[in-house]
């Protein structure tokens, strides 16, 4: 799972560090020390949980939960055990930590987000199935496009090309919102600019995978997460 840390004390985000380089399901990709620049990294990234210290200057933590959408999961990090009650009135909140974190504490805590992301992932894999294609707007036309066709989606500036078996599609949006729109259980994205099929992966070498004659690149910190995905022996 990709993570990043929100906190202005430096000595907590290396804490927090140590001990997420210690869990075997954490990738730790960025850390900030401050609310609003982690607004600007979640605008163009995606991550599976964050680590949100509550008393921030000028932005608190639930500032920051407040103003951003669709929000990962977060285990809140603080000093003060008085907000408890306030931090679960919020879906997203998983867990909550007082500082000094005991390793045994923080590991009770990933272990309730294994947890949630299960429950999650079984529901999204029902409606996956239902899912089978998606509609694309191209020189104002919606064209579809049957999911289990789609090889590869790269992105090219303010387009995309969705590269299927039989044809290639350009079309005007982000990576991030076809994304969004994409059953997790099949598609992933393993660079800024690739999202795969898995099941169309032929080989896996170094840091790239092969998909038909096409070979793409996997960014270091997604690596971890396609092996996740994969039915290893």
């Amino acid at each position: 799972m990709k993570c990043i840390i929100i906190d202005d004390e430096k000595l907590a985000r290396e804490i927090l560090s140590i001990l997420i380089l210690k869990s075997p399901n954490l990738v730790l990709v960025d850390q900030f020390s401050n609310a609003m620049e982690a607004i600007k990294y979640l605008n163009n990234n995606t991550v599976d949980l964050i680590f949100l210290d509550i008393h921030m200057p000028n932005f608190s933590g639930f500032d920051f939960v407040q103003t951003i959408k669709n929000p990962p999961q977060i285990i809140l990090v603080t000093t003060d055990h008085n907000f408890a009650l306030e931090a679960f009135n919020y879906d997203c909140i998983t867990d909550y930590l007082v500082k000094p974190i005991i390793e045994n504490r923080f590991n009770r805590a990933i272990e309730r987000v294994h947890q949630k992301s299960e429950k999650i992932n079984k529901a999204t894999s029902v409606i996956d199935t239902e899912t089978k294609e998606i509609y694309v707007n191209i020189d104002k036309r919606l064209i579809k496009i049957d999911m289990a066709t789609i090889n590869t989606i790269q992105a090219n500036g303010d387009y995309i090309i969705v590269k299927t078996d039989l044809q290639n599609y350009t079309v005007h949006t982000t990576l991030k919102k076809i994304e969004d729109k994409l059953p997790k259980t099949i598609f992933l994205k393993i660079h800024r600019s690739y999202i795969i099929n898995i099941s169309k992966i032929i080989d896996i070498q170094d840091s790239s995978v092969l998909i038909g004659k096409e070979i793409i690149p996997v960014s270091k910190n997604n690596r971890s997460e396609l092996m996740q995905h994969l039915n290893l022996l």
